[in-house]
């Protein structure tokens, strides 16, 4: 069973690393992970940190309401397809909620689309590239 805890950005960089920038000279540290409204949670299988998300206040222009930004959200290639990524989403979700946001967006990479349209988002705009890492489209939840 995977269960879903606040953690700390530091104990998202591993996850990061290894999943969204394996052999990717980027950064995986977000000038955001310590700010005061960023928050960040783990999924745990067998008491191991398996998935990560962090959630920064942040806008996009292409859509109006109060907003929150979805980065760094990766899974464990082990636990793929065991819910782990619905579930840090839906306890973002009810933390959102509590925060009167209307809207948590992300910017996804092409192959993630399907996941994040399965779970409600709405792919916005066109696609785009985002250096290093490949082809992306903006996505967006409405929450409230």
């Amino acid at each position: 069973m995977i269960k879903i805890k606040n953690i700390s950005a530091q104990e998202t960089y591993d996850i990061r690393l290894a999943v969204l920038r394996n052999n990717i000279n980027l950064p995986y540290k977000f000038k955001e992970d310590e700010h005061d409204n960023t928050f960040h949670l783990g999924a745990f299988y067998n008491n191991k940190l398996v998935g990560i998300a962090s959630f920064i206040q942040n806008k996009t222009e292409a859509i109006k309401g109060e907003q929150y930004q979805l980065r760094g959200m990766a899974t464990l290639p082990e636990v793929r397809g065991m819910g782990a990524g619905r579930l840090l989403l839906e306890e973002a979700k009810n933390i959102l909620k509590t925060k009167n946001i209307d809207i948590l967006w992300c910017n996804a990479r092409k192959e993630a689309t399907g996941f994040y349209e399965s779970l409600g988002f709405i792919i916005i705009g066109e696609e785009f590239e985002v250096q290093k890492v490949g082809p992306h489209y903006k996505m967006y939840y409405i929450v409230n």
